[in-house]
């Protein structure tokens, strides 16, 4: 019997294939069995950062998302499809596992922050050999494109869903003082609404797709809301320490 392969959780960073680690970058290459994310009829953002490191004797798994939105006509159930979905997918991954082969299932940003192959790992790194290599942040990477330095000193940062709802987005926001607002998209109204209410709106920035070739930054108040995409983000900075 075949001993079992290893499984790698390998952050490949925001979208600039050169901000991959050297070892995730070692543990690709190396890997037989390569899996990521992707919507139905896309390649999906981590392979388009990492497709120029791969070679053609590595075995490319997609794993299509059943669904791309949290918001369903009411006779389907997110929750269940979702689940549906991750049993179905660790199946597939725990069959390359169980004939003896690595498998690397690529992330972008970091595989544990806010990254789809969390959900892989809950199910299967007691079953398997297991290894996350952590990646560059999506908004560490906005960050750096944005100029801005995040929290100064002992300043709290505060990392939101935008999905949160607008009260409860608004409590939060009052109470730290940097923040990241993260998966925009249709929410961005909003979000820019509980801005404007908090007076924030001077010192929010907004990128989307921070580091990858199709990179914006526009002033948050020229944004169309219905025209964000999911991978955009606010960044709300600590008032500069002058120190």
């Amino acid at each position: 019997m075949a001993k079992p392969g290893r499984l790698f959780g390998l952050g490949v960073g925001p979208g600039d294939p050169e901000l991959i680690t050297l070892k995730a970058l070692k543990r690709l290459k190396a890997t037989p069995v390569v899996a990521y994310h992707a919507a139905k009829g896309k390649k999906g953002n981590a392979l388009s950062i990492v497709e120029d490191y791969l070679s053609p004797d590595q075995l490319l798994v997609p794993l299509v998302y059943p669904v791309t939105t949290e918001k369903l006509p009411s006779h389907m159930n997110y929750e269940e499809i979702v689940s549906d979905f991750y049993a179905e997918i660790t199946g597939t991954l725990a069959a390359h596992l169980d004939a003896g082969r690595d498998v690397a299932v690529i992330a972008e940003g970091d595989p544990l922050f806010y990254g789809s192959f969390m959900y892989i790992h809950d199910r299967l790194a007691h079953r398997y050999e297991t290894e996350v290599v952590p990646g560059v942040c999506s908004f560490l990477g906005a960050a750096s494109v944005l100029g801005a330095p995040v929290a100064y000193r002992n300043q709290t940062l505060t990392i939101l869903s935008g999905v949160l709802d607008a009260r409860e987005l608004k409590r939060r926001l009052a109470d730290t003082e940097a923040a990241v607002i993260m998966k925009l998209g249709q929410n961005l109204a909003k979000v820019r609404g509980v801005l404007e209410e908090l007076g924030l709106m001077d010192r929010a920035l907004y990128v989307e797709r921070a580091t990858m070739a199709a990179q914006r930054i526009l002033p948050l108040a020229e944004v169309e809301p219905e025209k964000s995409p999911y991978f955009s983000l606010i960044l709300v900075p600590g008032q500069k320490w002058n120190g």
